[in-house]
């Protein structure tokens, strides 16, 4: 069973206090980037990968979809989800992405945020994805970018001249990553980019559109500390297509 680190006391108040938990999907940076590469969502069956308090699964029936399915691991956020949802349409279920099962062409869009990277198998992962979707089905998604993952310890450094570096590590060396990160011991799965794409080439998707995500003008203008995003990539945003 993955790591179901969301439902740790610690780690939940922490996570509570993000802007994009207290605010919603607008308060995601890279919400914008991520919505322009969904297809238009009336009538759609959508399930979402890792749904927490489930503000996709809402957007999405206001969006017009037709069935949303949320899933988590966590009970904590599924409680939170659920207590914040009054639309019958959407149903939530408690599921662990590494042995996820789901009915076969149940599905016209397949997402997640910012969840894939907790996934330990993905090849497994993404073939179960694709069996879920109808042909012509969408799989979009966000991740942690590999650039960003692939220090064991995320942080930035500072040179003697004052500069501020972001560290690589062992970058080819694919697996498990265990940083500290408001708790200690959050268990995360670093793949290269070149691996990530060529296992949804691979399992039957065409990609449409991949983004190494960066803030814009506006968005530094307002939190100016988002600047620092300009160095490295922190998201990766990946838009794929079933092959029937």
């Amino acid at each position: 069973m993955a790591q179901n680190i969301y439902d740790d006391p610690a780690f939940f108040a922490a996570y509570a206090k993000f802007r994009r938990s207290a605010i919603g999907l607008d308060g995601a940076p890279e919400w914008a980037a991520l919505r322009a590469l969904l297809p238009p969502m009336a009538s759609l069956r959508v399930v979402d990968l890792g749904c927490g308090y489930g503000w996709f699964c809402r957007w999405a029936r206001e969006a017009g979809a037709a069935a949303v399915l949320g899933l988590d691991v966590s009970q904590k956020m599924l409680e939170r989800a659920q207590a914040d949802t009054q639309d019958a349409a959407i149903r939530y279920q408690r599921a662990d992405l590494d042995v996820l099962d789901l009915p076969e062409a149940a599905f016209d869009l397949a997402y997640s945020s910012l969840a894939l990277h907790y996934v330990e198998d993905f090849d497994r992962l993404v073939g179960a994805v694709h069996r879920a979707l109808a042909p012509g089905g969408r799989f979009v998604f966000s991740i942690e970018h590999p650039l960003f993952m692939a220090p064991s310890q995320p942080a930035w450094v500072t040179l003697g001249d004052g500069r501020k570096v972001w560290p690589l590590d062992s970058y080819h060396h694919e697996g498990a990553r265990t940083t500290d990160w408001l708790v200690k011991g959050v268990v995360k799965y670093h793949r290269t980019l070149g691996a990530t794409l060529n296992t949804l080439i691979r399992r039957g998707f065409s990609i449409r559109h991949v983004e190494e995500w960066s803030p814009t003008p506006d968005q530094i203008a307002a939190i100016p500390e988002i600047s620092q995003e300009l160095d490295r990539p922190i998201f990766l945003l990946v838009a794929t297509e079933r092959q029937a």
